[in-house]
Order: structure tokens, then C-alpha cells, then sequence
């Protein structure tokens, strides 16, 4: 069975909001035509707490896009986006969100989590994985925002745990942040990961 994970298509990641992906909107009418195409739709939604340990806000002196070290290793310093039970968080108004699962994951405050399926820490699971495997889903096809970071990190996940997956790179946008976009093609194409527009 062929699942479609779309990743974060939430208000703070398009034009407008607190972490906006350029062009982040403009892949809402793809994905919406894409959904009767799988056995399956799951959507991902950024979830964090108010002053969530990736937020610069968090951290006295410190900016936006700034790389500190965490417990589990570097960690980027966003703007506070997506907070809990806000607008910024919602999906986006024009999004079907009929989907078969939706998975909140950003939620401990402690930890940031750009993959579907994992914390950054890269072991504390999100539940996805074992969604899938119940449901007989073994082919997966990644959308939405953004290509060089949650959709990159869920992407190698899921091909590390032995999906075969593919992203639609039409149907996500990048931050592209430092070189960040190369990066994660690179990590994706090294992870057995398909590329395809």
C-alpha cells in the first residue's frame, strides 16, 4: 500500500507567517490533487509549546537561525512558530485535511523534531511508524514544507527504517538556510531516497 505524508502545511510555514517557506502556498492546489491518488493520507503538524527550547526566544541573547548545541546534538534557533492551539499553527486554510492520521510532533519542550517520525534526538519515536507498518503501508510519498528540513529528516527516516520512498520535490519548498537545500538532497539521494517533479 502507498501512503502520502504531507508534511507541515501549516500557516507560520507560508507567506505571512512567523517562519515563512517562500512560496510555501503554492503547493497547497498539488498536494490537494494528489490525495485520491494514495491508500492512505497522513498529515504532520508542527506543535510546540510556548517558549519551546528551539525558539531564540528561549535563549537569553540569542537570534534567530543561530546554531547552538543541544543535548542530542546542534540545533537551529527559530522564531516562535507554530505554538499550540494558535492561527500560526493551523493547517492552511486551503489544505484538505481529510486525511487518514494526523500526528502532532514538536510537542516535548525539551526537543525540537523536524522528522515524522522522530525527535531529533533520533530515538524518541513519534507513533508513525508504527501507524504505517499496521496499516500495510511499505511505499511512501513525502510533500510539503520544507524540503531541506522537516520533509529531508522524515524522508531519510522513513528509507532508514526500510520504506521505499519517494519525494515529490514539485509539491514541497525549501528555507534553503546556509545551504541547507543541497544538504538535504544530498542526505536524501545518500539515504536511497527518489527524487522526482
Amino acid at each position: 500500500m502507498h501512503g502520502l505524508i504531507v508534511i507541515d502545511v501549516q500557516n507560520d510555514f507560508c507567506p505571512g507567517g512567523a517562519l515563512a517557506v517562500p512560496d510555501g502556498d503554492a503547493i497547497v492546489p498539488l498536494i490537494n490533487a494528489m490525495m485520491h491518488d494514495f491508500d492512505a493520507v497522513i498529515l504532520t503538524q508542527d506543535w510546540h509549546p510556548v517558549r519551546h527550547s528551539s525558539f531564540a526566544s528561549a535563549h537569553s541573547g540569542a537570534a534567530p537561525f543561530e546554531l547552538i548545541q543541544m543535548p542530542y546534538g546542534p540545533q537551529v534557533l527559530w522564531p516562535d512558530h507554530c505554538v499550540q492551539n494558535t492561527r500560526g499553527a493551523e493547517f492552511h486554510p486551503d489544505l484538505v485535511t481529510d486525511a487518514d492520521l494526523i500526528i502532532r510532533k514538536g510537542f516535548r519542550a525539551g526537543i525540537d523534531s523536524y522528522s515524522g517520525f522522530f525527535e531529533n534526538d533520533k530515538t524518541t519515536p513519534t507513533g508513525l511508524e508504527g501507524y504505517l507498518r499496521n496499516r500495510g503501508i511499505d511505499r511512501l510519498t513525502l510533500v510539503g514544507l520544507a524540503t531541506d528540513f522537516c520533509v529531508h529528516y522524515s524522508a531519510v527516516d522513513a528509507a532508514r527504517l526500510g520504506f521505499d520512498v519517494t519525494v515529490q520535490m514539485n509539491a514541497c519548498r525549501a528555507i534553503d538556510l546556509d545551504g541547507s537545500l543541497q544538504a538535504g538532497i544530498d542526505a536524501m539521494t545518500s539515504a536511497g531516497v527518489k527524487l522526482i517533479s
